[in-house]
Formats: structure tokens, sequence, C-alpha cells
């Protein structure tokens, strides 16, 4: 991915729109802010390298597994436009609830949030999907979402404090890279 295409969209998408009012404030800053629920909103940095490492393009379905207050699902339906389609998939029912209406401000009918069903990762019966951002940390490679990628599909996912992408060239050929060390809160 080019960085113009990532920092467009980091320009179009305020970071502050998706932090509670007593966090607005620290938007600026390169760290992980608290959104309730012992939940995060990620270190720009981070974001921005998982971003990178994931490369979304225009017109793919990407589904983003945690996505918290949904500044990541904006960020994703930046970078593949109206013509492509991005899942956001939360746990928390009151994050889902305040995703969407963090969302709806940015018009974007190509990105939606879906509460997360226990005990299932990802959203399987929507797949598959070309590109998965996971934004919560595995103690082990989430093989359920590994099967949701697409032939050609990318999935960047925290690992035991590692980050890694992962590329499925088909069911029987998946490569996975470490890049980093990167901390998260728990994948449930």
């Amino acid at each position: 991915m080019t960085g113009d295409r990532l920092q467009a969209a980091f320009d179009a998408v305020r970071r502050d729109d998706f932090l509670p009012a007593d966090q607005r404030g620290f938007a600026g800053l390169d760290r992980a802010l608290p959104i309730g629920f012992d939940q995060t909103n990620s270190q720009p940095r981070t974001v921005s390298n998982m971003l990178t490492l994931l490369d979304a393009r225009p017109g793919q379905r990407v589904l983003d597994v945690g996505s918290g207050s949904g500044w990541t699902t904006a960020l994703l339906g930046k970078l593949v436009g109206p013509q492509g389609r991005v899942l956001g998939v939360e746990l928390v029912p009151e994050l889902v609830a305040w995703s969407r209406e963090n969302l709806t401000a940015y018009g974007m009918d190509w990105v939606g949030v879906s509460q997360a069903e226990e005990g299932v990762l990802g959203l399987p019966a929507e797949a598959p999907f070309d590109r998965i951002l996971v934004s919560a940390e595995a103690s082990t490679l989430p093989n359920p979402l590994v099967d949701q990628l697409a032939d050609g599909g990318v999935m960047v996912v925290p690992v035991s404090g590692r980050l890694i992408a992962v590329e499925r060239e088909s069911a029987d050929d998946v490569t996975v890279q470490q890049h980093g060390h990167y901390q998260f809160v728990p994948l449930r």
C-alpha cells in the first residue's frame, strides 16, 4: 500500500471522533487510549503498521475483528472505498452501539459493525474475506479466521506478543511472517 493512500485515510478519519469525551484531548498522542470495558483505541503507529501489512485495496471485502469504537473499521472503509465492503465485529454490546453511532457520522454505507457471537471468531457466514484485521491478541494463530480468508487473502493478527501477517494462497498453502513485538488486549 502506498503511504499516500494510508495517510489520506488517517487524514479523513479523525481519531478523536472515536474516543470517549474524557480521552479526546489525548487523540494526538501515539499511545493506546482506554475506551471503556477494558478495551483500548490502539496506538496510531501500531494501527499504521498493521494497515500497511494488511494492504487493503479498493473493492475488497474486509473483516475487522475487535472493532472497538469503530476507528479501524472507518479507516478500512476509506481504504476499500464504496466499491468495497468492511464488516466489523465486536463482543461488547455497548461498543457495537457506540461504533455504529461513530461510523454514521462518516456516511460510509459500505461499512458496518455486528455483534460478535460468543465463542465464534469472526463472521464465518459472511466469509470469505480478502483481508482480515484482528485488533486483539491471540495466544495461538486463530485457524478459524485463517479459514475465513479468501485465496490470495491476507490477515494481520497479534499472536503471543508478535504481530503476524498471514497470506493464504490456498487452503493448503498458508505463509506466516512475524513483524515485531506488540501488546494488545486479549482476543476472546
